[in-house]
């Protein structure tokens, strides 16, 4: 069966477009590819892989641990530990509640979000 179309972007509703996509830049090390007051995008320098930010008003944090979160997003790192460092600096918030048993690192971005860091294999 052949694709009916290819992944363009994932986007994430924000309350500041602009400020999630320079966390997320921060994260990825992918360049900003446009902002507006409603609306950013991140990449990487070819275009394959693109992460969108639209403007929500009254968004509604997913609660952490709990059923209402639709995604999330999984970022692979050399080392965790030294990840979650860093990301805590930049804005991330690091929930008490840990399912991963030590293989997997879950984190709230600074919109609400949570994503997870884990070991690249």
């Amino acid at each position: 069966m052949s694709p009916i179309g290819q992944l363009a972007a994932i986007t994430l509703d924000a309350p500041d477009p602009k400020a999630l996509a320079e966390f997320y830049t921060a994260v990825t090390g992918w360049q900003s590819l446009y902002a507006s007051e409603d609306f950013a995008y991140i990449g990487t320098p070819d275009g394959s892989s693109r992460i969108g930010f639209q403007r929500v008003g009254h968004l509604k944090q997913p609660a952490w641990p709990g059923d209402d979160k639709q995604m999330h997003l999984d970022f692979s790192v050399s080392d965790v530990d030294e990840a979650v460092e860093r990301l805590t600096a930049i804005g991330a918030t690091k929930p008490e509640h840990q399912p991963g048993a030590g293989k997997w690192v879950v984190l709230i971005d600074p919109a609400g979000h949570p994503f997870c860091v884990t070991k690249m294999p």
